[in-house]
């Protein structure tokens, strides 16, 4: 009776969780649709004069194309510039600096898939997924084309500040190996160096509890439960991309193209092959959220090293406090629908007892302090399987002047959403955290001389 009783509540978390998932999936894309046609209409009906531009000279002598670009990567179901119309992920924080840029990579795609098409989104090029890594994941070697780079000088001599979200800031880090491994073919001369920093939002470092609620297992961190969140996540997904509506895909796309998935290739019985499990990213396990488990992350952080030419920086967030040595939500106001749930849950985090821990040493309650979508503890920096060099930073100018190779980390009382999409909700927080980057990257990193910015005098 007592089981039932318990197959019944998971059953109602999950409907609830699904519910609260799809609703929130509308609400964003009925959002960007009303941006759409509201700034249409505008251009149609209330269409301003031409104006002639007149621009003054920099009496700096600085050209803002001069600086290194910050580039913003999205995290997972995120979006870049060009998807979803107007609507920014980063909340418009991309308009607070002259030189940003936001590329639009698979929401759902692996971290290492990620990495790549990041990549040929700067230098241009057809992205080259690797063949043995294509053969190996059983999807095309070659990707999407951009006949144009974004940053097409991207050197040592031109390197790049990254700002990343969620797993986007993992997806950077997997780059900068890759520079500094050589992996691209025809780019023999990358190196490390090209990245001058990387700076962590929310960043999933060590992978997160919140994938084995969603339906990973947690004895391999590979497969996933029968019914799960995940699963009705897997089979929407791939409906998605076998219908292979062409306006819908350019308005938002999970990012599988390299895996074929459509009605016209398939047929239906690829498409039942794919739902079976047997064929696509979800049968061999070249998607995000296998990289978002505990055992995922520190397979991948084996081999990702921090580098001592480049600067590193953290904001970790957390919306659970400690009452009488039990963690529980930090009020309920100040949490998302969308994450509340999961950061109660999280919160009372226990390793299931008939499955060998992760890593020796591991303790349930150094992973209870969550923001509703990763641990506190995965996102200060990386620490699993080797623990990097890392400093908690209070007051900014505490760690002035900055020292490359060492993970600045901060503490910040904030959900997993509370920087992206809704600059509103964020409030204060918000700017001063964004502005604080900006100012870091324009002012304080640097490896040869102070840049110079535009309309300030050396």
């Amino acid at each position: 009776m007592i089981r039932w009783w318990i197959y019944a509540l998971q059953l109602a978390e999950l409907l609830v969780s699904s519910l609260v998932h799809v609703l929130y999936g509308l609400y964003i894309f009925s959002t960007a649709v009303a941006g759409d046609l509201s700034q249409a209409l505008t251009d149609r009906f209330f269409k301003p004069n031409a104006n002639i531009e007149v621009k003054s000279e920099d009496p700096s002598g600085t050209n803002v194309d001069d600086l290194p670009p910050i580039v913003l990567v999205h995290g997972i179901f995120g979006f870049g510039k060009g998807k979803l119309g107007g609507f920014s992920y980063f909340a418009g924080a991309e308009k607070k600096d002259e030189r940003v840029l936001v590329p639009d990579l698979g929401s759902l795609t692996s971290i290492y898939d990620r990495a790549r098409e990041l990549f040929y989104y700067l230098k241009g090029g057809q992205v080259d997924y690797g063949e043995e890594h294509s053969k190996a994941y059983g999807h095309s070697q070659f990707g999407r084309i951009y006949e144009q780079g974004n940053y097409p000088q991207w050197d040592e001599d031109h390197p790049i500040h990254f700002v990343g979200h969620s797993a986007g800031a993992q997806v950077v880090r997997v780059l900068q190996q890759m520079l500094a491994d050589k992996k691209f073919k025809g780019y023999e001369d990358t190196s490390e160096n090209w990245v001058l920093s990387i700076t962590s939002l929310s960043g999933a470092f060590n992978g997160t509890t919140r994938t084995y609620f969603d339906g990973m297992q947690p004895d391999d961190g590979k497969t996933m439960k029968p019914l799960s969140l995940l699963q009705l996540c897997r089979i929407g997904v791939i409906i998605y991309d076998w219908l292979d509506i062409s306006w819908l895909k350019d308005y938002y796309n999970f990012g599988f193209d390299h895996f074929n998935m459509l009605r016209k290739k398939l047929g239906a019985w690829g498409l039942v092959e794919c739902l079976l499990g047997n064929a696509g990213p979800f049968a061999t396990g070249d998607w995000i959220l296998t990289d978002l488990t505990i055992q995922g992350s520190m397979g991948m952080n084996s081999h990702l090293q921090t580098f001592p030419n480049t600067f590193y920086f953290s904001y970790a967030t957390k919306r659970t406090t400690k009452i009488l040595g039990v963690t529980v939500p930090s009020g309920i106001l100040g949490i998302h629908p969308l994450l509340f749930i999961r950061v109660l849950q999280m919160s009372q985090w226990r390793h299931p007892p008939d499955v060998p821990p992760p890593y020796k040493g591991y303790r349930d309650e150094d992973w209870q302090e969550n923001d509703g979508a990763l641990n506190t503890i995965s996102m200060t920096h990386p620490r699993l399987p080797i623990e990097h060099p890392s400093r908690l930073v209070v007051n900014d100018s505490d760690c002035l002047p900055l020292q490359p190779g060492i993970w600045y980390y901060k503490i910040v009382e904030a959900d997993h959403i509370l920087f992206i999409v809704n600059r509103e909700r964020a409030g204060v927080q918000f700017d001063l955290i964004y502005d604080s980057i900006f100012e870091r990257c324009r002012k304080h990193v640097f490896r040869k001389t102070p840049q110079t910015l535009p309309n300030q005098a050396p």
